[in-house]
């Protein structure tokens, strides 16, 4: 036990400090910096931090009854408004000839102002917007249009509605979605769609375990085939026993992969908590407190064996191939199953409940992944779960037998990569 942590401290240290580990994670951690702050980064090259306040005149005479109603006027709240929200205020001249109002203009503070023809006809008379440029912008045009027609309304119906009914009139209707069972009727309440912040989760827990476990896997192939390529595994298995160094490099790697995982949530949540990011979360409609929080703790648990179960697989593909030319095609078969696993729930993310899925779900090379696709946003009985790891832990139970015994015989198998025949009969004459 004494010498597996030796080769388990031995292997975290050494990974942790290689440059490809440092630079790899470091990339990481930059994109997703950039990326989250992206949103930002644009406001303060266009100079839009923050909320804009567009002032806009109003020349009219005294007593024009549209023009008091679009000085009064107040927009409907928007559920998702904010106190960066752009707002517009309208200010009263008397004139266009009016001394603050062409200060105004000249120091930028008033976008420019409106003017009302002489009232030919029933609600609000033909408005003209005057500015320095002659422009007027696509969402300052939606906003008047919007203000205005709610006026021209209000000028209408007189006194038989209030302010706020002609409000309600333009107020948005929103619109619920529900899904319709197989019969036909109404489903349940157990048939509305996840929570948003449930799809991200799984979106990124995807992402991270298919990294980590290529990058793992490929760490400890690699480190095995490279000793074997220099003859320094003759040496190496006179101070420690082969099951000891597989087990022992699985784990330390392990570790790494664990650390790296753990540093990349890090980057995330320090990104999450810059004040300029505080709303990014409201923004695109995420709520922490709606998450499934059994995503986390079982796609801990199926990461875990789920990363055992390939580790072991590189590593018995790695002691069989004596040169490191030859490691890329050798590992392609497990490659080939670690991107099944992967593209599996990612392109059925939308889908959780088909067919494949499920079957998928209960198959050990896939069952990590598609299960947590499951559990986060798909309908899963805890049977089901228990079953998929029952079978999961099984399976890395199995192929941790076999990749032992391929491992003490591949380690000291030199030349051409041997066939399975030949591993077969090497494996019948030891015992372990």
């Amino acid at each position: 036990m004494n010498k597996m942590g030796t080769i388990i401290s031995f292997t975290f240290k050494n990974k942790v400090r290689t440059k490809s580990f440092l630079i790899t994670t470091l990339i990481l951690i930059l994109l997703i910096s950039i990326g989250m702050n992206i949103p930002y980064f644009i406001k303060v090259f266009q100079g839009d931090d923050g909320a804009k306040n567009t002032q806009i005149g109003v020349v009219a005479e005294q007593g024009n009854r549209a023009a008091e109603l679009l000085l009064a006027y107040a927009p409907p709240a928007a559920a998702d408004a904010d106190e960066d929200t752009d707002t517009v205020a309208f200010t009263a001249f008397a004139s266009a000839d009016d001394a603050a109002l062409k200060q105004g203009l000249d120091d930028d503070k008033i976008e420019g102002y409106l003017t009302f023809d002489a009232k030919g006809s029933e609600g609000v008379p033909p408005v003209t917007y005057h500015s320095k440029d002659g422009e007027l912008d696509k969402d300052l045009k939606t906003y008047l249009q919007g203000a205005l027609q709610q006026i021209n309304t209000q000028l209408i119906a007189g006194d038989k509605l209030t302010q706020e009914q002609v409000a309600a009139m333009f107020a948005p209707v929103s619109i619920g979605t529900q899904q319709l069972s197989t019969d036909g009727k109404d489903g349940a309440a157990t048939d509305e769609s996840k929570p948003a912040i449930n799809y991200v989760i799984v979106y990124v827990l995807l992402i991270l375990f298919f990294m980590s476990i290529t990058m793992t896997g490929n760490m400890i192939s690699a480190e095995v085939t490279s000793e074997k390529s220099s003859r320094i595994m003759e040496i190496l298995i006179t101070s420690a026993s082969p099951l000891t160094q597989m087990f022992g490099k699985v784990i330390g790697i392990f570790l790494v992969g664990l650390m790296q995982i753990a540093i990349i949530s890090g980057s995330i949540a320090v990104n999450l908590m810059l004040p300029h990011n505080a709303s990014i979360l409201t923004d695109f409609d995420l709520d922490l407190g709606q998450l499934n929080y059994g995503i986390l703790v079982y796609g801990f648990i199926l990461y875990v064996l789920g990363y055992f179960l390939y580790a072991l697989m590189y590593a018995a593909v790695g002691s069989i191939v004596s040169r490191t030319e030859d490691l890329g095609q050798a590992l392609m078969p497990v490659m080939m199953c670690t991107f099944v696993a992967f593209y599996i729930p990612l392109f059925s993310i939308s889908a959780p409940d088909t067919m494949l899925i499920k079957v998928a779900s209960f198959v050990p090379i896939t069952s990590p992944l598609s299960m947590v696709l499951r559990i986060g946003v798909g309908e899963v009985a805890f049977w089901e779960i228990a079953v998929s790891l029952v079978i999961l832990l099984a399976t890395t139970f199995g192929l941790g037998w076999l990749a032992a015994k391929i491992y003490r015989t591949g380690v000291l198998m030199y030349g051409k990569r041997p066939s399975i025949k030949e591993i077969r009969k090497a494996m019948k004459a030891y015992k372990i």
